[in-house]
């Protein structure tokens, strides 16, 4: 089964959400607080981690620059409705995505079901397909990114991001087309996941060779110098 650590302090969406959870497939574990949520995420190997903003204990941007540091396990953060600051920090800090509340269980399912479909990259991991753009070698199998000898630590989303772009390299990729590939949702209005994405990846591949470097194409898209 697929393994999911809740972490919010509202007892009655977490029992919401874990019957919700369970008939589709999935293990559910819940804790109340953030400083138990840090040391649960760490404590053993989670599929995903749901993760509320504010907690009792520790605040969610504090658990999730804990887990961070030793772990790319993906993270969904719940966000307040209209916080757009919450949602921009948590995203540059290392979030695959977010999902403000109220929000319908269909749809944290969907967004679950689409981390995971990064995490887990294409077919059944077999079959390998390589990228190479410049310094950068990315596998699909392994989903793993290397910049010469050095390894590039991503989160899934930033991984598909990368990828969809290393695809194209050299070529302007829509805005649209990322939303769809790696998000797996189409773009909407103030939606600014695939921005603050992008700015982790270019701060993560400059780090390790500023000749890998991601243009943004005013009002098209983004384009991976070849």
């Amino acid at each position: 089964m697929t393994a999911i650590l809740i972490v919010d302090d509202d007892e009655e969406l977490c029992e919401m959400l874990t019957e919700y959870l369970q008939p589709e497939g999935f293990e559910v574990a819940v804790t109340l607080r953030g400083d138990e949520g840090a040391r649960l995420a760490l404590a053993k190997p989670w599929d995903a981690i749901i993760l509320d903003i504010m907690l009792p204990g520790m605040n969610g941007m504090e658990v999730l620059k804990v887990i961070r540091k030793q772990s790319m396990v993906p993270i969904l953060m719940l966000t307040a409705k209209g916080d757009d600051v919450d949602r921009i920090l948590g995203l540059e800090m290392g979030a695959d995505d977010y999902l403000p509340k109220p929000f319908n269980p269909r749809e944290l399912v969907a967004r679950i079901r689409a981390i995971l479909r990064r995490q887990q990259g294409p077919g059944n991991g077999n079959d390998s397909t390589t990228l190479c753009c410049r310094s950068l070698t990315m596998n699909s199998a392994a989903r793993r990114a290397m910049v010469g000898e050095a390894v590039l630590e991503l989160t899934s989303t930033e991984y598909t991001v990368l990828e969809v772009l290393a695809k194209h390299a050299g070529q302007v990729v829509s805005k649209e087309h990322l939303y769809e590939a790696a998000l797996g949702r189409p773009l909407a209005p103030y939606d600014r996941s695939i921005d603050m994405h992008i700015s982790h990846l270019r701060r993560k591949l400059t780090e390790l060779d500023e000749g890998l470097v991601i243009h943004t194409i005013r009002g098209s898209g983004y384009q991976l110098e070849k």
